[in-house]
């Protein structure tokens, strides 16, 4: 989309929408690593956001499904599988990774994902990859290298253990980018998103009930409340707003105005978890953006 034919409101509406989206999903991580200081794990954790933001999902589902025709069972099963691998599966990964590493580290990761998603479809789809793409893969990769040597020093092995994790959760969506393309087309982003999700919220918690006592629902009143925050600020309304945000601006500049995003992990994880802001961190993060700036940008054509 050409930012020169967008209306000054719709541009300034769809940057903003992007920026808070980005800065609302952030918020993720430090939510998580801060109900883990009340002695909670991941599997109880994510039962209780996927538990709060059911509601919202089942509800948007129900929304977006008001006068289309219903799913076939090519489409059910589509459904089923892109809820497991894109909400179920990436949201458990990337909170039990969260146990072990820090937000910051946590963001730079899920942030290769769309250097994922076009190395899926070379493998899947044969899709060319160009120089400048490969650059852009290259600097995002030695920056995440960069932060994870140096967490690596200070953690040991539990820092290659959260990233290997959450480095799944990032393989694990692109797989959910990769495959929905025809289902969105055919169900339209919004319902998509409302069923799969609410796929990956029944899901999550009936791994709680088979895998916890059900006396493990007994947490401090500190992780329900850090849950409903997760589930509406940092899970339900991202999405709405970065929906949005593409409708006006387009996915492109979205997904550009969405580097905001790892600034913000870090800046929250500095001023309230106490993570260390170092040159290494700095470094790192400059490379991991500076990388997805080279790989999603266009080349500008000759005049």
């Amino acid at each position: 989309m050409n930012t020169v034919h967008l209306p000054p409101k719709a541009l300034a509406t769809g940057l903003i929408l992007a920026t808070l989206g980005a800065i609302a999903f952030s918020g993720k991580a430090i939510i998580v690593k801060l109900a883990y200081r009340h002695g909670v794990d991941a599997v109880t954790l994510i039962m209780y956001r996927m538990l709060f933001a059911l509601p919202i999902f089942a509800v948007m589902a129900w929304w977006a499904s008001r006068g289309k025709p219903p799913l076939t069972r090519h489409d059910g099963w589509g459904v089923l599988g892109l809820g497991f691998t894109g909400y179920y599966l990436a949201s458990f990964l990337d909170f039990a990774g969260l146990a072990y590493i820090s937000a910051s580290l946590e963001r730079l990761i899920l942030y290769l994902n769309p250097t994922l998603v076009l190395l899926l479809g070379l493998v899947l789809y044969k899709r060319h990859i160009s120089r400048r793409q490969a650059l852009g893969m290259a600097l995002s990769y030695c920056g995440v290298m960069l932060v994870f040597g140096h967490e690596i020093k200070l953690e040991g092995a539990d820092a290659a253990l959260g990233a290997v994790l959450v480095f799944l959760s990032a393989v694990s969506y692109a797989v959910y980018l990769s495959f929905s393309g025809e289902l969105v087309q055919r169900l339209g982003s919004l319902r998509l998103v409302g069923l799969a999700t609410s796929v990956a919220c029944v899901l999550c918690i009936g791994q709680f009930v088979v895998l916890r006592p059900l006396n493990a629902a007994l947490v401090a009143p500190e992780v329900i409340w850090l849950s409903v925050l997760n589930a509406t600020l940092c899970t339900a309304a991202p999405v709405l707003m970065v929906m949005m945000a593409v409708e006006r601006i387009g996915a492109g500049m979205a997904a550009q105005t969405g580097m905001v995003g790892p600034m913000s992990t870090i800046l929250m994880g500095v001023l309230l978890l106490d993570e260390p802001f170092t040159a290494w961190v700095a470094a790192g993060t400059a490379l991991v953006v500076a990388g997805i700036f080279v790989f999603t940008s266009r080349p500008r054509p000759l005049a």
